[in-house]
């Protein structure tokens, strides 16, 4: 189990895929330099514009399994059958023992590992303003092929139905008023 100073505290932020985690993470880092957002590893190649060590650690399936193996992530799935990302350990245990305030932004898969092995996290669910909002983000992203956004869709319903199990629901209507939100929250 992770222990953590009384001043500092781990922020979990989830949801489903589509529903702007993202974009709210990219907001506040710009906005909140002093919080240390985790960056995952995953198996995936890289996508146009995305860099090594900002976006993701890409790594090899091998490489991977030495991870996994080692107990080197706090968390880590196999995603939609194609891909697996994964919480590197030792950077998020570093800030937290420094004070610095640390957030993931992970799936509710993820965060449901997170939460077993840090109790005090302060887990966080962002929600779409509506199903019809959240459908139409995933179908206009145009990057996936249609078998795969009905794979997110299946799975984004039944990360929706997990929302009871965060400590806070924030509704995703304004990215800047989730990250003001986000920030009153870490600054508990």
């Amino acid at each position: 189990m992770l222990a953590t100073p009384p001043h500092s505290r781990l922020t979990v932020l989830s949801g489903p895929s589509g529903v702007g985690k993202s974009t709210v993470v990219a907001a506040l880092g710009r906005a909140s330099p002093e919080i240390w957002i985790s960056v995952s590893v995953t198996t995936r190649p890289p996508r146009p514009g995305e860099v090594d060590g900002r976006e993701y650690y890409f790594v090899t399936d091998e490489e991977f399994d030495r991870l996994a193996a080692q107990g080197a992530l706090l968390e880590w799935a196999e995603l939609y059958g194609r891909q697996r990302s994964g919480t590197p350990r030792a950077p998020v245990e570093e800030r937290l023992k420094a004070g610095v305030p640390t957030l993931l932004e992970i799936d509710v898969n993820g965060a449901r590992q997170v939460k077993r092995a840090v109790p005090d996290a302060r887990m966080v669910f962002l929600a779409p303003p509506s199903w019809e909002e959240l459908v139409r983000r995933l179908t206009g992203r145009g990057t996936e092929p249609a078998e795969v956004i009905a794979r997110r869709l299946a799975v984004a319903e039944e990360e929706m139905a997990a929302a009871g199990e965060f400590d806070i629901t924030l509704v995703n209507t304004s990215v800047t008023d989730v990250c003001r939100e986000l920030v009153a929250l870490m600054e508990q």
